[in-house]
């Protein structure tokens, strides 16, 4: 069963920073894609980042290019989102995801590639 579990969420006032991590348990956790997720109330869920298995494939949403850093330590089975320059509009709950399926060198910025999903983290950027 696999199961992932965000933190670092939190409250920050604009252009502040926030880490989110993202600890992976239940299968070989090198073998697959990651992706992060946001989701606001106005909202439906969107893309945000992903990483391959060992970063050689690496996507960002324009809305955070730039400003947001998606990493991984496939020893520590975690994903990281490293936040930078956060907006008002970046308020949202975070989700990582790992990918359906082991397909090499690649991530998706489609939901529908991902079959696990952690709870979510809130984060939630003041002006």
């Amino acid at each position: 069963q696999v199961q992932l579990l965000e933190s670092g969420g939190g409250l920050v006032q604009a252009g502040g920073s926030l880490r989110l991590s993202c600890a992976a348990s239940g299968r070989a956790f090198s073998s697959y894609a990651m992706g992060w997720f946001r989701q606001s109330p106005s909202k439906e869920r969107e893309f945000v980042a992903c990483i391959s298995w060992y970063a050689t494939n690496i996507l960002y949403a324009d809305s955070v290019k730039g400003r947001f850093t998606i990493s991984r330590d496939n020893a520590k089975n975690t994903v990281y989102l490293q936040m930078n320059s956060l907006k008002p509009e970046d308020t949202a709950v975070y989700f990582c995801a790992q990918a359906r399926t082991y397909n090499g060198g690649v991530c998706y910025y489609t939901s529908s590639q991902y079959a696990y999903w952690g709870q979510g983290t809130q984060v939630t950027v003041s002006s």
